[in-house]
């Protein structure tokens, strides 16, 4: 694999786009968006992020190229600090910024197919945005702070690998579109992701232990946050204000879409012109090619004649040079040979000499010789034959002599050495006695200090263990000591602030007694409300058990009342579908109230399941022994003890309607609480945070069941 990658240099056409659209986006009177798509950059330039902070640009589209990393090493994010819509999907990123969450004003984040692995901590601090894409990457898991995102109204985690949710999305509460697989997905179970976004966020929030609300009561400060506040008592504010903000983006985009067509039509006007001047400068470039190339033939034609001319001329020159050189070796070879045969007589001439002397001087020798008589010869060798054979006697006696001696010694020589080899084996022996005594001595020394060493540093190990547990147990009990006295100090603190409370809460209690005795009426006017109609109490006990456990298992215990008024039974749930659920009867022309299409299709669901259960089992549909069929605890508050009854006279009780205040068509269903007014209905309840005849807080909202 090489170690060194070569930029991809993008093609001319892709260049040329880019500069384009750089010039557009620096042109006077330009919009707010920068789009540098289909460029094949393999990084965003530095030209961009200067555009982007000098200029205020809010949408800055880089789709559709090969980055691999938002941010170059000379750029910082904070020049993209007005940046509300980052597109950059279909690109190669494999990881975000780790301080993305700087761009505090983004609200649509789209990184789709990519090749993200994690999202950075800090998307937590992207507090305005409301859209993020991460469809198609290689995500594993979702950060916990996700659940800081207070404006998120559309997430799309579909084609990754995640298989569990984080608890924290659960305090998402403005979440209205969340895109998932959902048959892959282990928490929350499949059934719970399969039903919608609606059905996952009441499972988080119960996981979590808080209560579930739906979005459209906290959208409203968020669809506010770019625009005019408007009233927040109106039911009909976040639909009007979305409606008014998708007209207004519907009209930029369309005046973006125009205003690109007419760059479009000037980019081709402007290529057209352009490609007719490349045309003429080719021809010119032709002409002048042309020209060249024939100004080259002629010079390489006089140039090649000059060669010719030349080459013919050192052929000659070298002809001559080589004859004048075969002459000279002939003329040399000449005068060799004459030099060679005059050496020849000269060293004849030498040899000749010499022999003639040489024979002279044997002839004369050969005369002395000659000269000396035959007896003397003959006296001469007697006398040295004699003389020759008394030494070889004398040498023999004196050989046979010491022959003797040489003997005599060796024997003595032999014998001496035995003995002396036969004491030297014994004094070996004795020293290789004593040294084995030795050295068995210096082994069982050795193996006697080594136990005693043993010995010494086992002990000293105990000794060494045995302190250090002291000082370990001496650590623990003063790290016990200091957790104990932070622990102390911490009670002390809370016990003081407990009192202070108690103190205030007293105080309040004593201010607010006479409150209270104001209040009195209205107490046990809300009472009264709490307590079910006879009538309803026992059209509830009528119900079927399954249907009403399956109610309360589905959260949707309020629609009891309902269910149990029009007589619906199991049979009658099985043959209606999920339009009919909201209508009951023959005519099909009273609503029942259920609206959400989630519980809707799980009612229904249930019901068939349970209704194909009791046909292989029938005994199910039969209530046990000793239990009335569909019996339900009663949800009112017990009556008070005689003893603690109130003394005030009886109440008359009157049957009033009202209309609502804010629709002025529909009858007041809902108390609020804690002023106790009845003003409105249950439509138009939902969006209201303060009552809208007191302007308090709305902190609980009461449905009122009149019985027929």
């Amino acid at each position: 694999m090489p170690l060194f990658f070569r930029k991809r240099k993008p093609s001319e056409e892709a260049r040329k786009r880019l500069e384009y659209q750089m010039c557009l986006a620096k042109e006077a009177g330009a919009d707010d968006i920068l789009d540098i798509s289909k460029c094949e950059l393999s990084e965003i330039p530095f030209g961009a992020f200067a555009t982007c902070k000098v200029l205020q640009k809010k949408v800055l589209i880089v789709h559709t190229n090969h980055l691999t990393s938002l941010l170059p090493k000379s750029c910082s994010l904070l020049s993209l600090i007005t940046i509300k819509v980052l597109d950059l999907h279909d690109n190669q990123l494999t990881a975000l910024p780790e301080d993305i969450g700087q761009l505090t004003a983004l609200q649509v984040l789209n990184v789709e197919k990519n090749q993200l692995t994690y999202l950075p901590h800090s998307t937590g601090n992207l507090t305005q945005l409301q859209t993020l894409n991460v469809k198609d990457n290689k995500l594993k898991e979702l950060p916990d702070t996700i659940g800081e995102l207070r404006s998120l109204r559309t997430l799309d985690i579909s084609g990754n690998e995640i298989r569990r949710l984080p608890q924290m999305l659960a305090h998402v509460r403005t979440l209205e579109t969340l895109s998932l697989d959902a048959l892959s997905m282990v928490y929350p179970p499949q059934e719970v992701c399969s039903a919608g976004p609606a059905a996952i966020q009441q499972f988080l929030c119960k996981e979590s232990g808080l209560e579930y609300y739906p979005p459209s009561q906290y959208l409203l400060p968020v669809l506010e946050q770019d625009g005019a506040e408007t009233s927040q008592d109106s039911p009909d504010g976040p639909t009007d204000r979305f409606s008014r903000e998708e007209v207004e983006w519907q009209n930029r985009f369309s005046d973006y879409e125009k205003r690109k067509e007419q760059k479009m039509l000037e980019k081709l006007e402007f290529e057209r012109r352009l490609e007719l001047g490349q045309r003429e400068h080719a021809q010119l470039l032709q002409q002048s090619s042309s020209q060249k190339d024939e100004i080259l033939q002629t010079v390489k034609e006089e140039q090649s004649r000059l060669e010719q001319g030349l080459s013919e001329r050192q052929r000659h020159l070298e002809e001559d040079r080589q004859r004048l050189q075969e002459e000279l070796k002939r003329t040399e070879q000449n005068i060799s040979n004459r030099i060679q045969k005059l050496l020849q007589d000269n060293q004849r001439q030498k040899k000749s000499s010499e022999i003639l002397k040489s024979l002279e001087n044997e002839r004369i020798r050969m005369e002395q010789l000659m000269s000396i008589t035959q007896e003397e010869t003959e006296n001469l060798r007697r006398r040295e034959i004699a003389s020759a054979m008394q030494q070889m006697l004398t040498e023999s006696c004196k050989n046979r002599f010491i022959q003797m001696a040489y003997e005599s010694q060796r024997q003595n020589l032999v014998q001496q050495a035995c003995s002396s080899m036969a004491e030297m084996d014994e004094r070996f022996q004795q020293i290789l006695s004593w040294q084995q005594m030795d050295q068995n001595k210096a082994i069982s020394q050795i193996l006697q200090e080594s136990a005693m060493q043993k010995a010494a540093f086992e002990a000293l190990q105990v000794k060494k263990d045995l302190m250090h547990r002291q000082i370990r147990n001496q650590e623990m009990v003063s790290e016990q000591r200091w957790a104990l006295s932070s622990l102390l100090q911490q009670l002390l603190k809370e016990k003081t602030q407990r009192e202070e409370e108690l103190r205030g809460i007293l105080t309040e209690l004593e201010a607010k007694s006479e409150t209270k005795q104001e209040n009195y009426w209205l107490i046990q006017y809300q009472r009264l409300l709490n307590q079910k109609p006879l009538s309803l109490k026992l059209q509830e006990e009528g119900m079927e058990r399954q249907l009403a456990a399956l109610l309360v298992e589905l959260s949707a215990e309020h629609y009891l009342p309902v269910f149990a008024h029009h007589r619906i039974s199991l049979d009658m749930l099985s043959r209606m579908s999920p339009r009919d659920l909201a209508k009951v009867g023959s005519s099909l022309s009273e609503e029942v109230g259920v609206s959400e299409a989630g519980l809707q299709h799980e009612i229904l669901r249930r019901v068939q399941k349970l209704l194909d259960a009791t046909r292989i089992q029938p005994e199910l549909l039969k209530p046990p022994q000793g239990e009335v069929p569909g019996a339900l605890e009663p949800t009112a508050p017990e009556e008070l003890p005689e003893s603690v009854r109130p003394s005030a006279p009886p109440a008359e009780l009157e049957v009033q309607t009202s209309e609502c205040v804010v629709c002025l068509e529909r009858e007041a269903q809902m108390i609020f609480l804690n002023c106790g007014h009845v003003c409105c209905c249950q439509q138009c309840c939902q969006p209201l945070r303060t009552c809208p005849l007191c302007r308090q807080d709305i902190s609980q909202r009461l449905r009122i069941y009149q019985s027929s």
